[in-house]
């Protein structure tokens, strides 16, 4: 079997660091202090779950936390890793000052909020440079630069052209929007991250600890078999299962790969397109219920629904991302003549679930509470005491006090990068509503298309993915769903339909170039050419990712999302899986047997009149599929 070498776990993990920001490890006091900080952090916002801390002050407390770990932890450059320098010290008590000002007499603060005196302006103008330093310590250069132009625009906006042009803010305005009220930087996003991002992350901390993620691994190399197509779907059920606890697309890939290439390679996948299918199961982990990404949460908040609405329409989609994945593998198999892996487990799949299937009790338990009327909040902490207690169940499990020392820990630093994120991203909605760019954005778009919702829907898929080459998820969502959405709700798609279009194709981001960090880091686990892997990663992708057009062309689509009549949720999702089912074999250039030119433009074809929700496109969809399966199954093989 194929080794992985540590060289390359530890180029894998770069790729990690690279999303999710390179951690110092600081052994000695220094390293139990800040060990301490993020724990207390944890219990504090594990105390806050049922409002017991006013909304300003859990979101100041909880920026303050961010910033001061984020300084300390998080290196100014990469040379100056797992060492602590002075500035990094006097950063961090610069940023403790800044939110301890605003919290000292918050009513009064608030008000001044359109007249800050010389005092609020020195400490407005220190958070906005301390918050763009922790988004470009945590997530890179990209995120606080486009910050600082949307920052730039609200100064200088009275200089640019129609239709850009606006009144343009002073320093004053500007400071007194982004500091001292809840719509800039302690705006919405930073509630998400402070409320339920936190609390997520957590969770998965919690399951880490207890062992869950090995089991899931485990459980779907014992539960797939030992067919032609078992390596890969072993591949994909993993992914879903270790995806919905850890939200990170990433993350999910580097743990997935670095224990079952060795099986895709023994199966026949080559190097490339064994890391683009670690990399698609990756991404499964930011649209997998119940927790999806953490741009999720912010859909909730941005359209005041609750998060089992979110969950409730993702399902439909992400059950077609999941047999997407399934048909490609299941024509690899049939394409590379592919044989079947006798998979090494150490008990079978009745005897693994009796011993460890406990594991599955939380995630069950954080639907269960919703139904129940709790909020996600609730459900999430409730979960993490099911986990918990749970792991007590089977003695290598148990969280023991060191365990969940780990796991306090682990739940803050893990959501350091996306508390940073959030925070910056505050600067960028704070300049969107005080200027009114979306609404001006969403008219130049609608104006370029042409008043077209094809055109618009295209524009915008557009804009996000490009977005997305350069932003993390949460931010190329949070920037679209201000500048982008807009455009699509005015020509007359609902604003829940806009927002989960917007995020899929925000999802994109994990495995398009140039920031493809997935398939970048499937390749360092395989040996794979990262751009050859991006492509098979984007493959493997393609059918599931035209689905998202269905649910904003035409009413009917919605019925992906939950919505409406059962008889529309039915046959939008029976017209969509013989869609992605066509798409399928047109990107694999295979169905029954290998497909000719005509054929495989035919099922392509098929697929994206089967994505546009019309009645005369879908028979005829379904037509050109069943036509050329039967043109395949009388089609006769040149003999050799």
């Amino acid at each position: 079997m194929t080794e992985i070498s540590r060289e390359a776990l530890e180029k894998a993990e770069k790729y990690i660091e690279e999303e999710e920001g390179a951690v110092s490890h600081l052994r000695g006091w220094l390293g139990w202090f800040l060990t301490g900080v993020a724990v207390v952090m944890s219990l504090f916002h594990l105390y806050s779950v049922y409002g017991i801390v006013p909304t300003q002050m859990l979101r100041g407390i909880h920026l303050a936390f961010v910033l001061f770990l984020c300084f300390l932890m998080f290196p100014a450059l990469k040379r100056l890793r797992n060492r602590l320098m002075w500035f990094d010290v006097l950063l961090a008590l610069a940023a403790l000052a800044c939110i301890g000002y605003m919290l000292g007499d918050f009513d009064d603060f608030i008000e001044r909020a359109v007249v800050p005196t010389q005092w609020d302006m020195i400490f407005g103008v220190a958070l906005i440079v301390l918050v763009l330093e922790a988004a470009r310590r945590s997530t890179g250069w990209v995120m606080p630069l486009v910050a600082a132009a949307f920052l730039a625009y609200a100064l200088f906006g009275q200089h640019l052209p129609s239709p850009w042009t606006h009144r343009g803010y002073d320093v004053e305005r500007l400071v007194g929007h982004m500091y001292m009220t809840l719509e800039g930087i302690f705006g919405t996003a930073l509630d998400v991250s402070a409320t339920l991002i936190i609390l997520f992350t957590l969770y998965g901390a919690f399951l880490q600890q207890s062992g869950a993620g090995k089991f899931f691994i485990d459980f779907s190399f014992a539960a797939t078999g030992g067919g032609s197509s078992s390596a890969g779907r072993t591949i994909v059920l993993s992914s879903f299962l270790l995806g919905g606890p850890s939200g990170s697309g990433v993350a999910t890939t580097v743990t997935l790969g670095s224990v079952a290439y060795p099986i895709l390679a023994k199966a026949g996948y080559d190097k490339d397109s064994a890391g683009g299918l670690l990399a698609a199961g990756g991404l499964g982990a930011i649209l997998s219920p119940p927790v999806l990404g953490a741009a999720a949460f912010l859909i909730a908040e941005f359209l005041k629904i609750s998060y089992m609405d979110v969950i409730l329409m993702a399902t439909i989609p992400t059950l077609l991302y999941y047999l997407s994945l399934f048909l490609m593998v299941e024509l690899d198999s049939r394409r590379f003549g592919m044989h079947g892996v006798t998979f090494e487990a150490s008990a079978g799949v009745w005897e693994l679930t009796r011993r460890y299937g406990f594991h599955f009790i939380s995630l069950i338990a954080i639907i269960v509470f919703m139904l129940l009327g709790f909020s996600p909040m609730g459900s999430v902490f409730w979960a993490t005491v099911v986990a918990f207690a749970t792991s007590f169940l089977n003695r290598e499990c148990a969280i023991t006090p060191k365990k969940l020392v780990a796991a306090l820990e682990g739940g803050s630093v893990g959501m350091l990068n996306v508390g940073a994120t959030c925070a910056c991203a505050g600067l960028i909605v704070g300049v969107v509503t005080l200027t009114g760019l979306g609404l001006k954005f969403s008219d130049i778009v609608i104006a370029y298309a042409g008043q077209s919702l094809p055109l618009t829907a295209l524009y915008t898929a557009l804009i996000v993915w490009v977005v997305g080459l350069a932003v993390p998820v949460t931010a190329s969502y949070i920037i679209c769903a201000v500048i982008a959405a807009p455009a699509l709700i005015k020509l007359g798609v609902p604003d829940y339909a806009a927002h989960m279009f917007i995020f899929y194709y925000a999802v994109l981001s994990e495995v398009s170039p140039p920031t493809a960090l997935s398939p970048f880091a499937a390749a360092a686990i395989t040996g794979g050419n990262p751009y050859r892997t991006t492509m098979q990663s984007w493959k493997y992708t393609l059918p599931a990712f035209v689905v998202p057009f269905m649910f904003v062309l035409d009413p009917a689509g919605l019925g992906l999302l939950l919505k409406g009549g059962w008889q529309d949720i039915a046959l939008s999702s029976l017209t969509a899986m013989i869609g992605i089912a066509a798409l399928a074999a047109g990107a694999q250039n295979w169905a029954l047997k290998r497909c000719n030119p005509v054929e495989r433009w035919l099922f392509i074809a098929a697929g994206l009149l089967l994505v546009y929700p019309n009645p005369l496109f879908d028979a005829v969809g379904v037509g050109l599929t069943f036509a050329v399966l039967v043109m395949q199954k009388l089609r006769k093989e040149k003999t050799p």
